[in-house]
């Protein structure tokens, strides 16, 4: 029989999944910290004995990762290592019951919207009076906030609304307060994020206040990039876009996922747009805002996608330039609308048009850089790697988008700093520069 280890209760969260997730987990280790528990986060030296997953659900290679995770730690504590194993997160919300019967070591599952639940089983008591008070995972220099909960929309082939709920918006004072929270604590950059940023304000203010939301943030004394991810782009609010113009906090960047640009395709996705409308705000927003980069992600091989309708949105995509796109293979997901639909594009050929599109944007990404060459831009600079300090600029998110390095052996910058930098070299995906 397995003995309890020696070890002091110690709860290692791990995340796994998007931003939001970090965001929950963020949460979850303020709620302990404030309730006096010892909490790490993906601990190095994995020595938690109580250990917390916090799981993504979204697509199959994720459900896989959150899977073999909880597997391990289930392992973990057969061996007598840790003591509890919970899970919370999107995959738990989803599939509670599958996971109880197939993994049922685990000591208890959670849904997205269990944390006082999570916390009780955990010893701790939630409190609702701590707004903004998080434990960030991320760089001491920026963090995400999470203006929005759940979507409303009704993409045929997404689960988020299964798995996050309706969409409910945050008050625009308590994102304030948290914002302000995180800007004492030497945030200086805050990335905003939600399922959908676009529906932001129209459950409890009966319009869409995203710009509103930003002209209060841009007061925040410290902050001083503002960065928008994951806008929707049916019914997006043009007056963000004079928000961005007019306001320097506010960066000239844009994540927008379109998805496709063939009008049945995007009908059958059920994205309530069309080719000439995703055209035409592409247009709107490179005329309002001459040098926002857009960020935008692709889903091909969707079933009906043929080779012709492919080709449209490879031409598309090297006629529009984005500055920065990721490319997917659909893959059904259950319960959902597109389930229903046969999934007739072989595996083998969603794989090549994923190959193809990220081919043509590695060449437009080359050539953008190149543009950059001996101009000066504002970097932040978020850590030190081997020979290179990395940052950023106000075009380029964490993680995802190019980094600007700078030859450690030669120069000194500071991290969570920003400098000028002076760009000397190009590649596909990385600026190379020197301090001014």
């Amino acid at each position: 029989m397995r003995t309890k280890t020696s070890k002091k209760n110690k709860i290692n969260v791990v995340t796994l999944g998007c931003s939001k997730n970090i965001y929950d987990s963020e949460v979850l280790m303020g709620q302990l910290k404030a309730n006096n528990k010892e909490v790490v986060h993906e601990d190095e030296n994995d020595d938690g004995n109580i250990v917390v997953i916090n799981t993504c659900g979204f697509i199959g290679k994720a459900k896989e990762e959150s899977i073999n995770t909880i597997l391990y730690y289930v392992d973990k504590k057969e061996k007598g290592l840790v003591d509890k194993v919970y899970v919370t997160g999107c995959l738990s919300e989803r599939y509670k019951p599958d996971l109880e019967k197939e993994i049922p070591d685990v000591d208890e599952y959670f849904g997205t919207h269990d944390l006082p639940n999570l916390l009780k089983v955990l010893e701790a008591d939630y409190k609702h009076e701590l707004i903004g008070e998080r434990l960030t995972t991320t760089p001491k220099h920026y963090a995400y906030l999470k203006i929005a909960e759940g979507c409303d929309r009704p993409c045929s082939f997404c689960a988020i609304p299964l798995m996050r709920g309706k969409h409910i918006s945050t008050p625009i004072e308590e994102l304030v307060e948290e914002a302000s929270k995180l800007a004492e604590k030497g945030i200086k950059e805050l990335i905003l994020i939600a399922q959908d940023l676009t529906y932001y304000g129209l459950d409890i203010y009966k319009k869409r206040a995203l710009a509103d939301l930003l002209k209060e943030l841009v007061k925040i004394e410290g902050i001083e990039w503002i960065r928008l991810h994951y806008a929707f782009p049916t019914g997006f609010p043009l007056d963000v876009l004079e928000v961005m113009k007019n306001e320097s906090k506010v960066c000239n960047y844009l994540d927008i996922p379109l998805q496709h640009i063939n009008t049945e395709i995007l009908t059958s996705m059920r994205r309530g747009t069309t080719s000439e409308k995703t055209r035409k705000l592409i247009q709107q927003f490179r005329e309002a805002v001459p040098n926002m980069a857009i960020r935008t992600t692709l889903i091909v091989g969707y079933p009906g996608e043929t080779e012709e309708k492919f080709e449209e949105l490879k031409q598309w995509v090297i006629d529009t330039r984005f500055d920065r796109l990721g490319a997917f293979a659909y893959s059904h997901e259950e319960n959902t609308h597109a389930a229903t639909l046969v999934d007739d594009v072989p595996e083998e050929v969603k794989e090549q048009r994923v190959a193809e599109i990220m081919e043509v944007q590695s060449q437009i990404s080359w050539e953008l850089n190149q543009e950059k060459i001996g101009k000066v831009f504002k970097c932040i600079f978020d850590r030190k790697e081997g020979n290179y300090f990395y940052g950023r600029t106000e075009f380029d998110s964490p993680d995802v988008d190019n980094d600007v390095l700078v030859d450690a052996t030669k120069h000194y910058v500071q991290i969570g700093k920003f400098i000028n930098v002076k760009i000397v070299d190009a590649g596909d995906f990385d600026l190379y520069g020197e301090p001014i």
